[in-house]
């Protein structure tokens, strides 16, 4: 499976193409909507999420509910482009100069991609770097891992998400909470945690962070339960399945870390405090006592929990900006500022979902028969019952 986005922040629109996908697999638009929404939520968000009301079109790959086989190509509409026409048009202007048609950007923000981007393609307006760098790309990515999440539920594997820490309040995750508990509790908070606790404190955070012209940044969780043991691989370096995991966490904007398991905490611990005991139950078949390195071993999959934290810095733009230097003048500026959010950690957790969600889907294409659902979801089934009765 693989899947490639195109679309600028205030362009027309934003697509995806999805290749990979079996034969026979049921989705609709509203399996895809109902991620888009979640993304779009969360206590911080800036004025964007009111302007936007992001919904996508199936524009091939799909025929009465089910998919072909073939790639499928969904679109998300940018509601905003109708503002946005004369400066991110496709045609050529007739009048170069009329900076108040381009809304030139000279000034580079720290933390953005906006300089190095500029000097990689040599763009003096730097527009046409922070357009494509823009979180508004994850909308599509969400998309996609939307469809990645039907095709995990439709072979019993189940994902959620939810936040555990923002501007250093950490929240308290009860391990006796199931997925569905977790997923209930996170979906009805207005920053997206478990812990009803630290809510209260973690949106005073957010609205202090705001009134400072500020950002502040967190940690966030995603847990999928339903995994068959032995996905991945421990042969090679690049199909180390907790590999790719990382890779996709970090590939979010603003997202500098990734933990998987206990993380960071297992150089504080002795291996005996580190590694999961092995047990064997008839029913069951193999299982761990614990789960501290969140359901891999070696590259592969346990059959545990996969549990998976990703860091999000900070959102870079700031309504007190920091300095930077002109790249026409090479005097110093306060950097521009875009629109932004104080805060898209609730956000971001929907989006980290949705890379962990690919990248599970994927592994399981990339492993069993996958040119028609029928025969993949039944061959999953049957390694399931080999592994238990292995």
């Amino acid at each position: 499976m693989r899947y490639l986005t195109a679309g600028e922040s205030h362009g027309p629109q934003l697509t995806t193409i999805l290749e990979g996908f079996p034969a026979g697999m049921p989705l609709v638009a509203e399996d895809i909507n109902n991620e888009l929404s979640r993304r779009q939520k969360g206590y911080g968000r800036g004025r964007r999420m009111q302007i936007e009301k992001d919904t996508v079109e199936i524009m091939s790959g799909v025929r009465h509910g089910s998919t072909l086989g073939s790639p499928i190509a969904l679109v998300v509409k940018n509601n905003d482009w109708k503002h946005w026409t004369k400066i991110m048009g496709q045609e050529p202007l007739e009048d170069v100069e009329a900076d108040e048609v381009k809304r030139k950007v000279s000034r580079p923000r720290p933390g953005h991609a906006d300089l190095n981007g500029a000097i990689k393609y040599g763009h003096r307006d730097m527009r046409n770097v922070l357009e494509r760098s823009s979180a508004r790309e994850t909308t599509v990515r969400v998309a996609a891992g939307a469809a990645a999440k039907k095709l995990l539920s439709l072979v019993g594997v189940n994902i959620t998400s939810y936040v555990v820490e923002i501007g250093g309040i950490k929240a308290s995750v009860d391990p006796s909470l199931s997925l569905e508990e977790l997923k209930e509790r996170s979906e009805n908070s207005p920053v997206r945690t478990v812990d009803l606790n630290v809510e209260q404190e973690m949106m005073k955070a957010i609205d202090e962070a705001k009134q400072n012209g500020d950002s502040i940044g967190g940690v966030v969780e995603v847990i999928a339960e339903g995994m068959p043991s032995g996905v991945g691989s421990y042969v090679h370096y690049d199909r180390k399945l907790d590999a790719k995991l990382a890779a996709a966490i970090v590939s979010i904007n603003a997202f500098k870390g990734v933990e998987i398991g206990i993380g960071f905490e297992a150089a504080r611990k002795p291996g005996s405090e580190v590694h999961d005991e092995i047990a064997w139950d008839p029913a069951e078949g193999y299982y761990r006592k614990t789960n501290r390195l969140g359901g891999f071993e070696g590259g592969m999959t346990t059959g545990m929990p996969v549990v998976v934290r990703g860091v999000m810095k900070p959102i870079p733009t700031l309504y007190k900006p920091l300095m930077s230097v002109d790249i026409d003048t090479k005097e110093p500026f306060s950097a521009s500022v875009e629109r932004s959010d104080s805060c898209a950690v609730p956000a971001a957790a929907v989006v980290a979902e949705a890379v962990v969600a690919w990248e599970l889907a994927s592994a399981l294409v990339d492993q069993f028969n996958s040119d028609r659902f029928s025969a993949f979801a039944e061959e999953i089934n049957k390694h399931r019952a080999y592994a238990r009765e292995f």
